[in-house]
């Protein structure tokens, strides 16, 4: 099984996790595709449970298939803002850039709900490192239907939201070898897709190699950013 973790910061944002927090006989619920590896890396770290919820059916199975017959790892399909979870479910939240959109202030008041009391939050965002961003670099962002926060306003940001904040971790660097990594994988296994499939994934790779080339040629790493967040349910 190829261990690269799909996902902007890596491992790096997992490993400011658990240098901050304990994870030991911990429920987890984490949000978003190409988790896999991390639902993995927190059964090695001691939790007791993990589920993973996805929104996209595709994506779904792909999951589903990589954690086979791993009976402490669920994965199921539900919408982010609305998930079938009782309240009070998880002792750790996760999400590693599946949050960074328009709907993030629904996710959040469903992950203070499905989060037990002084429950912790790790969110890894896509953040703008300055004021006014350029149009090819906004371009981008509306794309893959990322809205970033402001690098400086990420800590207010959720304060505002009901959130005792822990501490904040810049991962931006990483964005490169992010782009590098998932634009190499798309491109060769591009050729094994069905035709339904090679649409969907054309598509991706389309934009995929726009964006790596804004970051890494065009001065966008000195605009797009992506930090992770630990904060703690206040109440």
């Amino acid at each position: 099984m190829d261990k690269t973790i799909y996902l902007p910061a890596g491992i790096d944002q997992f490993n400011h996790l658990k240098a901050n927090t304990e994870l030991s006989e911990k429920s987890i619920l984490l949000i978003g595709a190409n988790t896999e590896i991390i639902g993995k890396q927190f059964l090695d770290a001691g939790a007791k449970s993990v589920a993973i919820i996805i929104d996209d059916y595709d994506l779904l199975i792909k999951a589903r298939l990589a954690i086979d017959k791993i009976d402490k790892i669920s994965v199921k399909f539900m919408e982010y803002t609305k998930t079938d979870f009782e309240d009070a479910s998880f002792d750790i939240v996760y999400a590693q850039g599946s949050i960074s959109n328009s709907e993030r202030n629904k996710i959040l008041k469903e992950t203070r709900r499905v989060l037990k009391p002084k429950g912790i939050m790790i969110a890894g965002e896509y953040v703008s490192l300055k004021a006014a961003a350029p149009n090819y670099v906004n371009d981008v962002w509306e794309s893959g239907n990322i809205s970033p926060l402001k690098s400086a306003e990420l800590a207010t940001y959720y304060k505002a939201m009901s959130f005792d904040v822990i501490n904040v971790y810049e991962h931006s660097t990483k964005l490169k070898d992010f782009y590098e990594s998932i634009k190499k994988l798309l491109n060769e296994n591009i050729d094994q897709l069905t035709e339904q499939e090679k649409s969907y994934y054309k598509k991706l790779l389309k934009r995929i190699n726009h964006e790596s080339n804004v970051y890494l040629k065009l001065g966008g790493s000195d605009y797009m950013g992506f930090s992770s967040i630990i904060v703690r349910k206040n109440s």
